[in-house]
């Protein structure tokens, strides 16, 4: 099919274009690059959908968001185009058909993780199919600007040309025009090709509601019960809080179910079929719900607790009202929320000793090596994705160089007799099959057994390239002589050869980065409580965030109703530091613990009860004091633990100071 309009029509069953497809279906075939910027529910998913129907070749969509993958797959399955998705919901047998109906071009759409890459099955398969369009969802996490960088995204410029993409597309919801630059520069986008529609949504009344913490549940109850009928989201930060405000509403004879990261896949789905079918459920979750959800009939998104950035909101309440009909959305604006968003970001900063240590273990190493990051996160107290993104700032710095991660050991199940598996070839070719099968360990897993493969040692005892043993395996599972699967990713890296790497210079880069960072995140909180306040249009403030200037009022927000700025009722944490901290105590833990609380910002995180690597490493999870002033700003912890348990010791205890 060449022509996109008739697709459009007999494939979609859309008789026109929604504002912006149109110019990114020209500027694809154009420039052969595009970025589409068009607000939650406005039709991202089209501008690939539509021509994967058209081009010779694979469509490969990267998306993190696994409910996404499912709804899309279904969808165009019904319309006949050949569509699947790679994710570790999948048994075995599942990714290994979907593999094979990717080597043996079976297939239109294939939709995939970011961190399916690592994989160097997944990318040898990739690189020997003729990949048509290469599409980025959720592109603004290429930014290190971004209000979600993710460093996986950030190599997905380079991986579009490795696998020689004949075209890319990146798509996002929510991008500043700083992000935008940056999506376009990575990828290689003319800025002509980059297709902005706007943020404005006319049919949301957008409410921000100021109250104190102990009022919030009835308030919430309040506009639930008093509602006409439609679906609902109600968001909160913390999983625990969604489970006791669902608990809340059912109690009083509201339909509310809990969905968070804690909860098992089978129960999310659960939640989320039920919630989907349903004209009147109310659904209260973590900020991972709704993501690639296409339900346009959410009459209502409540804020129980404030969104992390502006981006985030902006999002969120895009799943309101997609259909075009009127819909609210109401933030409850609380003070005592903001430490708790806080902490998450103060938790990922990494101490400027994980900063040194990290970076000397680096320079100490020859050439090329592998790392597991497991075993990194501990030894360097990081969590795994602030690991990433160091190793990522190393690289833009030139330290090092990042390869292809690999797998230490294959696990592999015959599906035949071992004699059948190596008569499938004759010659010198059976004879290595034969060798290398012989280095595996047997054992059994249930009913079905697997054999296990240490790829690097096998490849040195039979004194052969470590990719010709891997390879072999990628025949025997293509040929369906055995299942396989690959564990223990081990990631490599090249340190560049300099004369001039300089370890402080180097780590107090780093830590510059991460400073900056955290402080840009810190703003974007400060950005919520200015748009609560804001003395203007909300709508027009909050959409100019975005670069996109109204003059006229909506007519629709808070502030257009009123004409009055909202104030904030003060925080409400009560007792100091010292009346809810045992100084003794924890003097004694950090005597004993000293890789774990060695630091005054790893005792800071573990008295707000941020785990990291490290404390969970040591079990101090379960300590007491783990999370004794838990709701108290981070800033006000890091200050009194730098200012020294040591001294606060002896004072207590009444002992003189010289």
């Amino acid at each position: 099919m060449t022509d996109p309009r008739e697709a459009l029509r007999s494939v979609f069953g859309f008789d026109e274009y929604r504002p912006g497809q149109r110019e990114v279906m020209s500027a694809l075939w154009r420039h052969r690059a595009a970025l589409a910027v068009f607000p939650t529910g406005a039709g991202k998913s089209l501008c690939y959908q539509l021509p994967a129907t058209m081009l010779d070749g694979l469509t490969l969509v990267v998306s993190p968001l696994i409910a996404l993958m499912k709804d899309q797959v279904d969808f165009l399955r019904e319309r006949g185009i050949a569509a699947a998705r790679l994710d570790g919901s999948l048994t075995a047998t599942e990714a290994q058909a979907v593999r094979a109906a990717m080597r043996n071009g079976d297939l239109k759409v294939l939709y995939v993780a970011p961190e399916r890459f690592a994989n160097e099955l997944f990318l040898a398969d990739v690189c020997r199919t003729r990949i048509a369009l290469f599409a980025v969802d959720e592109a603004h996490c290429i930014s290190e600007w971004g209000h979600n960088f993710r460093p996986d995204y950030l190599k997905l410029a380079q991986v579009c040309r490795t696998i020689g993409a004949e075209r890319v597309l990146t798509l996002t919801a929510t991008a500043t025009p700083e992000v935008v630059h940056d999506i376009c520069r990575g990828f290689g986008i003319p800025e002509a090709a980059a297709i902005v529609t706007g943020f404005y949504r006319p049919n949301l009344r957008l409410l921000t509601t100021p109250l104190p913490a102990g009022k919030r549940d009835a308030a919430l109850l309040q506009r639930l019960a008093g509602r006409p009928p439609g679906s609902a989201i109600v968001y909160v930060t913390l999983q625990r809080t969604a489970e006791i405000v669902a608990s809340y509403l059912n109690a009083r004879g509201l339909s509310a179910q809990p969905y968070h990261a804690g909860m098992d896949a089978d129960s999310r789905n659960a939640v989320q079929n039920w919630w989907t079918a349903s004209d009147q459920g109310i659904v209260v979750a973590t900020i991972a719900f709704g993501m690639g959800i296409d339900k346009a009939s959410v009459r209502y998104v409540y804020h129980y607790n404030l969104p992390k950035s502006l981006e985030s909101y902006s999002q969120e309440i895009g799943r309101a009202g997609r259909d075009g009909l009127p819909a609210i959305v109401e933030m409850f604006v609380c003070p005592d929320d903001v430490p708790t968003l806080e902490n998450f970001v103060y938790g990922d900063t990494p101490t400027p000793e994980s900063v040194r240590s990290l970076v000397d273990d680096v320079l100490r190493r020859k050439e090329t090596f592998e790392v597991a990051l497991s075993e990194w996160t501990v030894e360097h107290d990081m969590r795994e994705l602030v690991l990433k993104t160091a190793l990522t700032y190393l690289e833009l710095l030139g330290v090092i160089v990042q390869g292809t991660p690999r797998y230490a050991v294959y696990r592999l199940q015959p599906l035949t007799g071992s004699a059948d598996i190596v008569g499938s070839f004759p010659g010198k070719p059976g004879e290595f099959v034969a060798d290398m099968l012989r280095q595996c360990w047997k054992g059994k897993s249930g009913r079905a057994r697997w054999w296990t493969l240490d790829a690097a040692q096998a490849a040195t005892t039979l004194n052969v390239d470590r990719k010709r043993v891997v390879r072999c395996l990628e025949v025997l599972r293509d040929q369906g002589l055995i299942h396989l699967q690959a564990e223990e990713v081990r990631h490599t890296f090249t340190v560049v050869e300099s004369s001039c790497h300089d370890p402080e210079a180097i780590a107090a880069d780093l830590i510059e980065r991460f400073t900056r960072r955290e402080a840009r995140e810190i703003e974007r909180i400060r950005q919520v409580l200015a748009l609560a306040t804001h003395d203007g249009c909300q709508v027009n403030a909050l959409v100019a965030h975005f670069g996109e200037m109204r003059a006229e009022p909506c007519g629709h927000c808070s502030w257009c109703e009123t004409h009055v700025p909202a104030s904030l009722s003060p925080r409400s944490i009560g007792g100091s530091l010292d009346s809810r901290i045992k100084v003794g105590a924890l003097r004694d833990l950090v005597a004993a613990h000293p890789d774990a609380l060695g630091s005054p910002r790893q005792i800071a995180r573990f008295l707000c009860g941020l785990a990291s690597p490290a404390t969970t490493h040591a079990k101090l999870r379960s300590d007491p004091m783990f999370g004794c002033v838990e709701g108290y700003p981070f800033a006000e912890v890091l200050a009194w633990a730098e200012a020294g348990i040591t001294r606060r010791h002896a004072t207590s205890r009444g002992a003189t100071r010289p």
